[in-house]
């Protein structure tokens, strides 16, 4: 039965039964939002005084004892946390081993496959199981040995992107190995260019862009990567706009595998701080991705990157870009990534949509 309720009377997972305003073009909340504990500090902060309800019976009303057990082991398992100590240990050791692969790769050897796939496809899954940990690469990166953390931080986050977008573990397991490999023929670029501390010039730039031919005839004989994880080596930096390189090639000629190494690749470039430029949040690299690169990147894939490292919920604390620190009130649906904050200092709400110079830097634990 729908009902009319008092803001004080209200507890979580009663369904709303209409939309809320408040002096606002768009809802504050939906009709037929499950209400939560956030939900209801919203509504009261906002000064909305009742609202129509109907309370229905959820998960959460039903007593332990009754609950049937939904979850398999492996949702279990996946729920586990891992320790970021122990994570960033594993990635860190990983990164280790692909520096002294990239040693012998620069003194003329073809890339040793197998190896490369024993120290990557663990932490790749370690990574897909915790998606919450994909945040913290940008603040694994080491500057000064960016092209090391570079490429086994694209592999984790294509091997992600590849299984939130629905692909088989197979799929994304073995996109995430060509990610890690992707950049391989960077040790055929001079070190002079690749260790420079300054911009480059439009002949280093054009060497550089040579490296993913480079790449892909150092794999080419490997049978442990698929045909199509070779050809998303060649094309992860083709836009869909044709303006990429090698081939300048466009749309539909372009694979879905390369576009999703193509969006991991430019999200980590623009996140992690580099010896001549600082770094971008997270958030405000989606929306730079979005916005200024439209056209470029496949949505599917960008959403998708979105749901992993960008999905804010209402009462999560963030820290801003300007070092102030709050919770969020409300979600704009049509830009999740700029929502209204309500700033712990002195308790003022700034919408980040009004207020573009700020963005979130980060989630606070």
């Amino acid at each position: 039965m729908e009902v009319y309720k008092t803001i004080s009377d209200l507890r979580a997972g009663i369904l709303l039964k209409e939309d809320i305003y408040s002096k606002t073009q768009y809802p504050i909340m939906r009709k037929d939002t499950e209400l939560s504990k956030e939900h209801i500090e919203v509504l009261h902060a906002f000064g909305i005084q009742r609202v129509k309800v109907e309370e229905r019976v959820t998960q959460k009303d039903i007593p332990e004892s009754e609950k049937s057990s939904s979850m398999n082991t492996e949702d279990i398992l996946d729920n586990i946390p891992v320790s970021m100590f122990e994570l960033r240990k594993e990635y860190n050791e990983a990164v280790r081993s692909y520096k002294k692969e990239f040693g012998h790769w620069r003194a003329g050897q073809r890339p040793d496959v197998p190896k490369v796939r024993s120290f990557t496809i663990p932490l790749l899954e370690k990574f897909m199981k915790q998606k919450k940990m994909l945040l913290l690469l940008n603040d694994f990166s080491k500057p000064e040995q960016y092209i090391y953390h570079h490429s086994v931080a694209v592999g984790i986050l294509a091997a992600a992107i590849c299984k939130q977008m629905g692909y088989d573990k197979g799929d994304a397991l073995q996109l995430g190995l060509a990610g890690v490999l992707a950049d391989c023929g960077m040790a055929k670029i001079a070190p002079s260019i690749l260790e420079k501390s300054a911009f480059l010039t439009k002949e280093e730039y054009n060497e550089v862009k040579k490296h993913t031919l480079f790449s892909v005839k150092m794999i080419q004989d490997t049978p442990l990567l698929r045909q199509e994880m070779k050809l998303a080596i060649l094309q992860h930096h083709e836009r869909l706009d044709g303006s990429g390189y090698p081939r300048g090639e466009k749309m539909e000629t372009i694979s879905v595998f390369s576009q999703i190494l193509a969006v991991a690749d430019v999200f980590h470039a623009m996140t992690s701080e580099r010896v001549y430029r600082l770094k971008h949040s997270p958030y405000k690299v989606i929306e730079m991705i979005k916005e200024e690169e439209f056209g470029k990147f496949d949505i599917k894939v960008v959403d998708a990157l979105h749901k992993l490292v960008g999905d804010l919920s209402i009462g999560t604390r963030v820290k801003l870009t300007d070092g102030e620190i709050g919770e969020i009130m409300f979600i704009h649906r049509d830009n999740p990534l700029r929502p209204m904050i309500k700033k712990e200092s002195d308790g003022t709400i700034i919408d980040l949509t009004t207020h573009r110079n700020v963005a979130i830097s980060k989630i606070v634990e």
